[in-house]
């Protein structure tokens, strides 16, 4: 059994972690003939998950870190993961010593380094710019300004079980630990919030546990076998970003839609809509609904971390927090809002072309022969 120290001080390390959603897809290949990345070789299945369980496999950048100082942890390192349907994360991580109501401090210490960030998050932010302009010629789609739009989430891996125990621990600590899962001050949380913020905590061993919040999460684990938790806690950041950057998507779309509408029905009642433009709109919208479905598809298929099994109820707690599905119903809503908005506009468009083609009918085989008609009798 393990003990912390008399001062109450405890090895820990920080993991932060900052997904990024820069465009359509990477092509990985030519991605790694541009950057010094590798294949990830995937994690060992450990607990009880299955070994079908399967995740995408992103190439790995290792990040130069020799020249970052700040003077108080002990190994700083970082890396860029690049996934083929167009996300990156920069995974940062570094190991000292704190007491447990200190962590929140320890979490974005100061540092310094060549890229003059003063900080681990502005450090990702300019490693997140340079792996981009380095790949950029690899990326379909790339975004070039929704840079800041990110997820970020930050794991406590305590690396000693204090007195032997996590859940006593954490009882003994519960306000601690929920101010320092919400980003409050200790004393700020009310008792309800506490008991929610740390009402489901999960323990695979005796001596390991593991709570999550929306942008943190506590891991005790003095097995140091935590690397399977931190892939699912960016994999449903991942699930969270893209879905995000889905309905952000959508949104505009449909300011554009109401635009149309105003432009087509609200203009003195003359439609000024063109035929061409319109079926430039209807491709358009087309293909992105055939993207957003792709990425649904694929966001489903990679995200089937499903079952009674350790990894997978956390990945369901997560996706609980983060209200995954409530974002899912949100883009297929809006996605449905869009076909139907199109839909009509294409619809009263055919009906004006037919009754402009009844009129030339009638013009043509009614008016144009009773002219002709009248025409001869007048002449005769």
């Amino acid at each position: 059994m393990t003990t912390y120290s008399e001062n109450g001080e405890l090895p820990v390390e920080i993991v932060h972690l900052y997904v990024y959603d820069i465009g359509r897809s990477v092509d990985l290949k030519k991605a790694a003939s541009l950057i010094p990345a590798y294949p990830d070789i995937g994690f060992g299945k450990r607990r009880d998950t299955p070994a079908s369980l399967t995740l995408p496999r992103p190439l790995i950048l290792t990040l130069n870190t020799d020249e970052c100082d700040a003077g108080c942890f002990e190994k700083f390192t970082a890396q860029a993961k690049i996934y083929d349907d167009g996300a990156i994360t920069l995974v940062v991580r570094f190991k000292t010593i704190s007491t447990f109501k200190d962590l929140a401090s320890k979490s974005n210490i100061p540092i310094r380094d060549l890229s003059n960030a003063d900080s681990i998050e502005q450090f990702a932010d300019s490693s997140f710019h340079m792996v981009v302009d380095a790949i950029k010629s690899a990326v379909s789609g790339l975004k070039v300004d929704d840079a800041n739009d990110r997820e970020s989430y930050t794991a406590f891996c305590i690396l000693e079980c204090p007195g032997g125990d996590p859940i006593a621990f954490l009882d003994e600590n519960r306000e601690t630990a929920a101010a320092l899962l919400a980003g409050e001050n200790p004393g700020v949380l009310h008792e309800s919030q506490i008991a929610q913020v740390l009402r489901k905590p999960f323990s695979y061993r005796k001596d390991d546990l593991a709570v999550f919040d929306m942008d943190r999460c506590i891991i005790i684990d003095p097995a140091r076998d935590y690397e399977d938790l931190l892939l699912i806690i960016e994999h449903a950041n991942y699930r969270l970003i893209e879905l995000r950057t889905l309905d952000k998507l959508l949104d505009t779309w449909l300011d554009e839609a109401e635009k149309d509408i105003r432009k087509i029905y609200l203009t003195g009642g003359k439609p000024k809509y063109g035929e061409r433009a319109l079926r430039m709109k209807l491709a358009r919208l087309q293909t992105l609904r055939f993207d957003a479905l792709f990425t649904l598809e694929n966001l489903d298929n990679s995200s089937k971390i499903i079952g009674d099994y350790f990894l997978g109820m956390i990945y369901d707690r997560l996706c609980e927090i983060f209200n995954t599905e409530g974002w899912k119903i949100s883009v297929e809503r809006r996605l449905g809002a869009l076909q139907d908005v199109y839909e009509l506009i294409k619809n009263d468009t055919g009906e004006r072309r037919m009754l402009t083609l009844e009129m030339v009918f009638i013009l043509v085989c009614i008016v144009l022969p009773v002219i002709q008609i009248i025409q001869v009798m007048v002449s005769g």
